[in-house]
């Protein structure tokens, strides 16, 4: 995540958060990620496979006790440097309130236990 301009632009804290997820495209295309970064206004997903950036996607995040379904947008992507994995930001959409309170656990959690990520 060496990308200042990036950093420099959150305004959210990123906490490290490892869970399996699965981004599905508007077409029904199911591509398999894993969640390594967690904010409240998106995450940054690891898959095999790259999702052009601006698509929309449904994202399910599950870390094995709660998970949550939400709309999301790719802003960036990161190349897999010739190791075959893709790295991806994702902006989350608009969401239920009951969706979202997955995720405000988990920030909660990751919170009290961790200190933000620093800007790079």
């Amino acid at each position: 995540m060496g990308d200042t301009s990036l950093a420099v632009r959150r305004a959210n804290p990123r906490f490290a958060f490892f869970a399996e997820a699965e981004a599905t495209l508007l077409d029904g295309t199911s591509v398999p990620a894993q969640v390594s970064e967690l904010s409240s206004r998106g995450c940054y997903i690891d898959t095999l496979q790259p999702i052009p950036i601006g698509t929309e996607v449904s994202l399910r995040i599950s870390d094995g006790m709660q998970s949550c379904e939400l709309p999301g947008r790719v802003i960036y992507i990161h190349s897999g440097y010739g190791m075959g994995i893709f790295g991806m930001g994702v902006v989350f959409g608009n969401a239920a309130a009951e969706q979202l309170s997955a995720i405000n656990a988990w920030l909660r959690d990751l919170a009290l236990k961790k200190t933000p990520i620093q800007p790079c």
